[in-house]
């Protein structure tokens, strides 16, 4: 039997593999160009899914009773003659230029349209994100402490059947319970100018909120359970509690900042998922946001206004997944 080769243990140190890795401006460079390529995919399955909506927009524009000249004339006016590569290609550079077209319905610009309505989406998601964080910390840390006890038994629980409850059932319970005959707390509706600022309103928007809120910390709070169950186990922290350091200072100096890092990475994620949220309670509270208008435009057929709301929400979600592999990344970086 041959001698075995032996092997240059040195290859496998730690300052040759940290030479091997790739820098961190190269990985972001290729993790935006993988988002580059899924938007341009995006985009044309939103084009074409688009395009493939029933009914007919210059019908809806000129009505049932109008004459074929007119409407071919419409059709001609609107670029709708015109092969579907041809339009998606005026579609996407324009897109690229940042111009998202004219409303088929209204005529005017789809930027000077959804403005607002964008705005108002990303303040209602930001601010359940704002309150997300604190209450996921709280509740993950409880039941961390009393590990196996009644707390984390039944925070387990609820946890486990609110995490499965879809947005639109949560939202509906919520109304039930908060405005009608039970508790009449809050207006079932969130409906306000759209220029206003949301905060303006805030019995207007607490619903909604606490709607995205209640989805999104229950999530979050069961990975900082587990994680911060897996630094009070550790030996630095078992030795802080025998030299007689404090429960609080454990919980919050010694173990907190531990605990944090693999969840800040999952906190961008469950973001990316209040974004996709935010279209469901939108429709549900009748919010003026990007999420009822997505379903406006859906109805009339105004191809432009949908194919820039989808799309734009299609770029925060994965502007958020970016974000949230880029801090993956790094706390696995320190760990090294």
């Amino acid at each position: 039997m041959a001698a075995p080769v032996p092997i240059d243990t040195r290859a496998f140190s730690p300052r040759v593999m940290t030479r091997t890795r790739k820098p961190i401006w190269a990985r972001v460079l290729l993790k935006i160009a993988e988002i580059a390529i899924l938007l341009l995919v995006t985009s044309l399955i939103v084009f074409l899914a688009t395009q493939a909506l029933p009914g007919d927009v210059v019908t809806i524009i000129l009505g049932v009773d109008t004459t074929p000249e007119r409407a071919e004339a419409l059709r001609t006016q609107l670029g709708l003659d015109q092969p579907l590569p041809a339009q998606y290609w005026s579609w996407l550079s324009g897109v690229l230029h940042g111009d998202f077209g004219t409303s088929l319905i209204t005529g005017r610009p789809v930027n000077e349209i959804i403005g607002l309505r964008v705005r108002n989406s990303i303040v209602l998601g930001l601010t359940a994100f704002a309150i997300m964080i604190p209450v996921s910390l709280v509740l993950g840390v409880a039941a961390a402490y009393f590990r196996d006890r009644a707390l984390d038994r039944g925070f387990l629980t609820v946890s486990m059947v609110l995490n499965a409850t879809p947005e639109f059932v949560t939202g509906t319970l919520l109304i039930a319970l908060l405005s009608t005959n039970v508790l009449r707390i809050f207006p079932p509706v969130a409906q306000f100018p759209p220029q206003d600022l949301p905060w303006q309103h805030p019995d207007l928007i607490f619903l909604p909120v606490l709607t995205l809120v209640i989805g999104g910390s229950m999530y979050l709070s069961r990975l900082i359970r587990v994680s911060y169950i897996d630094v009070l186990s550790s030996e630095y922290v078992e030795m802080a509690r025998l030299k007689g350091v404090g429960t609080w200072r454990v919980l919050f100096r010694h173990a907190l900042p531990n605990a944090l890092a693999p969840a800040i990475p999952a906190a961008m994620i469950v973001a990316a998922f209040v974004i996709g949220g935010v279209v469901v309670v939108e429709y549900l509270y009748a919010y003026p946001g990007m999420g009822s208008m997505v379903i406006e435009a859906a109805r009339n057929r105004d191809l432009p206004v949908l194919q820039a709301l989808i799309l734009i929400i299609a770029v925060l979600y994965f502007a958020m997944n970016l974000f949230g592999d880029l801090l993956s990344g790094a706390n696995r970086g320190e760990r090294r």
